[in-house]
């Protein structure tokens, strides 16, 4: 049997570890691994056109399996590329393996051609970051670099110099047990108690679910109904929570719409479970607060709290829902049920008048239209700005739906390579990325993986000539838009170029066809809607200290915008309050 090399040993490593494939861009210091790979079935190299890509569609993989997924770069520039992507995968708790090969080990800390320091460079965006020096290293680096990676959920960075992946591996080299599953965790009893007691005590109690809730949509349901609790919201929560919820009142945050402001507000006692919503804006000051959340780091860092629960949000649950007593009261409940509905009754009427009509066609109406077409197990993949408004308004959740976005990072440009990495999870499942035409046109260049893959990854366009949100945080500011116009192609004709099913759709009664045939399309397609530039989602009063970014400063005025089908979902819910 031929002695492997590092590389190889490296290669197999990943492979036991269940890293079905490595995304990157070959070159110099990376061939040895590259080569590896060629020659290991168990794993495939996905050839993507920038490392930022890679980066973006590991993260994605490892959102939808919940294993670990890996990326890679080559030395210097390469390598460098993956940061935004590694940003966004550790932000999202998704567990990521990087690989950030380096300059022969000779000329390290020379000045050497393309030398960069991986080690400092990638810090701040990962729980494990070191460097492989030589063979004997590697196993236990690369092993302790997993677990941390699932273990802690977000990202390991390894480097390792071209020279040494291409070094033979250790004659007894020990095949470590490798951990590829998280454990539960279980508050002590003392929370518990404590907790019981608060929930016990509290009149009014309203929860507020983030993506800790995943997988705990049976127990927050449970819980909800024991106590008669309102349930909102943040945007990463809204997949995990939102469906066949009868205590549903909205979300909260600056996209947000509904009651949950109000509920929030309005309560004796505030439930936060798993999330670690960042605006504080939008939390209360004056009501007891108590957060669950499987990392304690994230626990009181939002808002002040009379309790802080160390635990994931199902197990705290399925020891807490027994202990507490049955309320019988649903007064706030029920008034919290009304305000919601009536509240998606207000805004939606502005976005459904004669929209079939409108040219520019209202984005409103497409996400709509495509929250209607779409599967029931459809993936999508959102871009940052104004998409976020429209997936976070007209997306219906059903527990069988995936939503991935940049939501904690806030990049531009990561539907694209996000669907790359979905779509990698099940050729046979339906993904759809929404993008924007600034975070589409930013990484372009990667429409070319999903043809020279055959990906059959569906990006929708909403095509609207500028940087929509960019525009809104001037507006709120008081300053009038500058540089926000992109002077854009037809994207449509740039698809087909390209080998892809490509049609541009400039008139609402298109739209449907266009998108069906997109569909039933068995390779990529991309679906240019051309949408109104002018089609903001804008807050009924607007202050010049209203929004910083994504934060809202001074006014606690969430957006207005249409609803989608959640106006059903609350009219729905209303048979669940007694007729006086």
């Amino acid at each position: 049997m031929a002695k492997q090399n590092v590389a190889e040993q490296f290669v197999d490593i990943l492979a036991r570890a269940g890293v079905k494939r490595l995304y990157g861009v070959v070159g110099d210091s990376l061939n040895p691994v590259v080569d590896a790979i060629r020659r290991n079935s168990a794993i495939d190299w996905i050839h993507v056109r920038h490392e930022e890509t890679a980066a973006f569609a590991a993260g994605a993989e490892a959102q939808i399996t919940g294993s670990l997924a890996a990326c890679a770069g080559s030395c210097g520039p390469g390598n460098l590329h993956l940061i935004n992507g590694l940003y966004d995968a550790h932000r999202s708790m998704a567990p990521v393996l990087a690989l950030a090969s380096h300059i022969p080990s000779s000329e390290i800390g020379l000045g050497y051609f393309q030398e960069t320091h991986p080690e400092l460079l990638f810090q701040e965006c990962s729980h494990y970051n070191e460097m492989i020096s030589n063979p004997e290293q590697m196993p236990r680096l690369l092993q302790t670099a997993i677990q941390h990676a699932i273990g802690r959920g977000g990202v390991s960075v390894v480097s390792m110099p071209g020279d040494v992946a291409s070094k033979p591996a250790p004659e007894k080299s020990i095949e470590h047990a490798l951990v590829t599953a998280r454990p539960t965790v279980r508050p002590g009893d003392d929370e518990i108690d404590k907790l019981c007691r608060m929930v016990d005590e509290a009149k009014r109690v309203t929860l507020f679910c983030g993506s800790g809730t995943a997988g705990a949509h049976a127990e927050v349901m449970g819980f909800a109904e024991k106590i008669k609790s309102p349930v909102g919201h943040a945007l990463r929560g809204k997949e995990w929570i939102q469906y066949d919820n009868p205590y549903d009142v909205g979300m909260s945050g600056l996209l947000g719409y509904g009651a949950a402001y109000e509920a929030t507000h309005e309560c004796d006692l505030l439930v936060l479970l798993g999330t670690d919503f960042p605006y504080n804006a939008f939390l209360p000051d004056d009501v007891k607060i108590v957060q669950v959340d499987v990392r304690p780091e994230h626990l009181g860092r939002r808002s002040k709290l009379d309790l802080a629960v160390w635990g994931d949000v199902r197990e705290t649950l399925r020891c807490l829902t027994p202990r507490v007593k049955p309320k019988s009261d649903r007064k706030f409940l029920d008034r919290m049920l009304k305000k919601h509905a009536n509240a998606l009754e207000g805004v939606v009427k502005a976005y459904t008048r004669k929209v079939e009509k409108h040219v520019p066609i209202h984005p409103e109406y497409v996400a709509s239209v495509l929250d209607e077409m779409a599967d029931d197990d459809a993936v999508f993949t959102v871009d940052t700005g104004m998409n976020n408004v429209w997936a976070a308004r007209y997306l219906t959740p059903n527990g069988k739906r995936r939503v991935i976005g940049s939501f904690s990072h806030g990049s531009m440009a990561n539907a694209l390579p996000q669907a790359i990495g979905a779509q990698y999870t099940d050729l046979n499942r339906q993904v759809i990325a929404m993008s924007g035409d600034g975070g589409f046109s930013m990484l372009m260049g990667d429409f070319l993986t999903l043809v020279q893959y055959d990906l059959p990854v569906k990006v929708v366009l909403f095509n609207n000539s500028s940087l929509g949100m960019v525009e809104l945080e001037m507006l709120v500011a008081g300053l009038p838009s500058y540089g926000t116009t992109n002077k854009n192609p037809d994207f449509a004709a740039i698809a087909r170029a390209a080998g892809a099913y490509g049609v541009r759709v400039e008139k609402p009664k298109q739209l449907q066809s266009a998108l069906k045939d997109a569909f039933k399309h068995k390779g990529p397609a991309l679906v240019d809607v051309v949408t109104d530039p002018n089609a903001l989602s804008i807050p009924p009063k607007i202050s010049a200290d209203m929004v910083t970014g994504f934060a809202l400063s001074a006014s606690k005025i969430v957006l207005d915008g249409g609803v989608g089908r959640m106006l059903q979902m609350a009219r729905s819910n209303l048979r669940n309050v007694p007729r006086p």
